[in-house]
């Protein structure tokens, strides 16, 4: 696929842009270039050529024309928290910042719906339909700083997915400016639709690049009442990781279930400074387990089910969260993993995602394959959905070994995760840095009917260019 270069920027499409938003939204200096020129993948930085701000669909409508004719690069951009690059500018051209397309619409309590603009925060977004006692439950780690059409790009997940689900299974329908300048939607706000092609689902987790999302209707469900937590400790991460599937197959389905690894919680415990948590000598990884619903009594029981199962495992003293401030302190911690990591040394994180009784094997194979290639792994992620974050520490690693023999080791985790019956991203995407694995998961037909679908939407390829291919 033929991919625009930014040496198409003109002079006259920079006061063309002005002309649309204004200049005070047209920004060319080294300070704003540089700010946008990266998000949290890694330490990678890409300068654009110009940022813009819209605030219209009928103004991203002008600018999409304007770029599309001119075969003009644009990176569609959210709050800049994703971990897989899908929002780096690498070819220049135009940056398309959503950040003032942020209002929160209408909240529909009768048909329990929410309509929102791309760049509401996505926990304002929960508070708000919270205060109408509705839930939104998908919640990324960065749900306090990222945006809901990031959300929307990436079909992301976070603790709530194993229960309530992810993303996509919330998302009824979109407007959306194609990149020839077109404003479409692209579904009906109902429940239950067989009318055509789900394109809906299509754009979902298609990573800004068939078209870039204005306004986003989402089902709300009523909001449970009560909640309770545990920390549960174990000698092995293994057997941490065997105890996710016991708990499901005895009929418990918690609301949350992560895991974490020695190395993390004591990372992030230093981090955020936080004695909350003592980590016993023999203790090699926790589960965090959370239930909810309406019935306390219902609650305390699975609560006692789950702790039975898990004393099978050989796991040690559980902490209970007494009050909603232990809890926070808890969930605090876990959402902030991925700092402490990424604070503690250069990193690269894998996304894997495996059927959840196969993570014992992919844990073991993840380290096996860190001795091989002599690199320090921390886990974590979302047990209870197969979802394990390979945190791969560069420590001591030369950079001929971080740039050179560490990608085969990469390779050969997402081998593993293929002959697993998993896939290579749960929720971060593909990006700019998983682009090369794609053929481990995709024959040629696959890729070439994804190429197709892109080119329909996009015939100059000017939108997100070179992501995902």
């Amino acid at each position: 696929m033929e991919t625009t270069t930014a040496t198409a920027l003109k002079a006259q499409h920079i006061e063309a842009f002005k002309k649309i938003v204004g200049d005070k939204y047209v920004l060319l200096d080294e300070e704003s270039l540089h700010h946008y020129s990266h998000d949290e993948t890694e330490d990678l930085h890409y300068l654009p050529d110009v940022v813009i701000k819209p605030k219209t669909a009928e103004e991203i409508s002008t600018i999409l024309k304007i770029c599309n004719e001119g075969k003009i690069p644009v990176t569609p951009r959210g709050a800049g928290t994703g971990l897989s690059g899908g929002a780096l500018p690498h070819l220049g051209g135009v940056l398309l910042s959503t950040e003032r397309i942020n209002s929160i619409l209408q909240i529909d309590e009768r048909n329990l719906q929410v309509t929102t603009e791309p760049g509401v925060i996505t926990e304002i977004l929960q508070n708000a339909v919270k205060e109408k006692n509705l839930f939104y439950p998908p919640d990324p780690s960065s749900r306090g700083s990222c945006f809901i059409g990031g959300n929307i790009a990436e079909n992301s997940g976070g603790p709530k997915a194993v229960k309530y689900g992810v993303v996509k299974d919330y998302v009824l329908n979109l407007e959306m400016v194609l990149p020839t300048g077109e404003i479409i939607w692209t579904g009906a706000n109902v429940l239950k639709n067989a009318t055509g092609y789900n394109l809906t689902q299509l754009v979902v987790g298609s990573e800004g690049t068939l078209g870039i999302v204005t306004k986003i209707v989402l089902r709300l469900i009523p909001l449970p009442r009560h909640d309770l937590l545990m920390l549960v400790p174990f000698n092995s991460a293994e057997n941490a990781c065997a105890a996710v599937s016991a708990i499901f197959r005895a009929g418990y389905t918690p609301s949350a279930m992560e895991f974490m690894e020695r190395d993390a919680l004591e990372w992030v415990s230093k981090f955020v400074d936080s004695s909350s948590v003592t980590i016993g000598d023999d203790v090699q990884a926790h589960l965090l387990i959370e239930v909810d619903g309406n019935n306390m009594d219902v609650l305390m029981q699975e609560m006692e089910g789950i702790s039975a199962i898990v004393q099978d495992f050989e796991s040690g003293e559980i902490l209970f969260a007494d009050d909603a401030q232990q809890k926070a302190e808890l969930w605090k911690m876990r959402r902030r993993v991925g700092e402490a990591v990424k604070s503690h040394s250069i990193y690269k994180e894998e996304d894997t995602v495996v059927p959840r009784a196969e993570l014992p094997v992919l844990l073991k194979g993840v380290k096996d394959i860190g001795k091989k290639y002599g690199f320090h792994s921390v886990c974590y992620g979302h047990a209870g959905d197969g979802n394990l974050h390979v945190n791969i520490i560069k420590g001591s690693l030369t950079d001929e070994q971080w740039n050179g023999s560490l990608k085969e080791g990469i390779k050969e985790i997402f081998l593993l995760v293929k002959n697993l019956g998993g896939t290579l991203s749960g929720e971060h995407g593909i990006g700019l840095v998983q682009k090369e694995y794609m053929p481990i998961m995709f024959d040629e037909t696959q890729m070439r009917l994804m190429k197709e679908i892109k080119k329909i939407f996009d015939p100059n390829n000017i939108l997100n260019a070179g992501k995902i291919f």
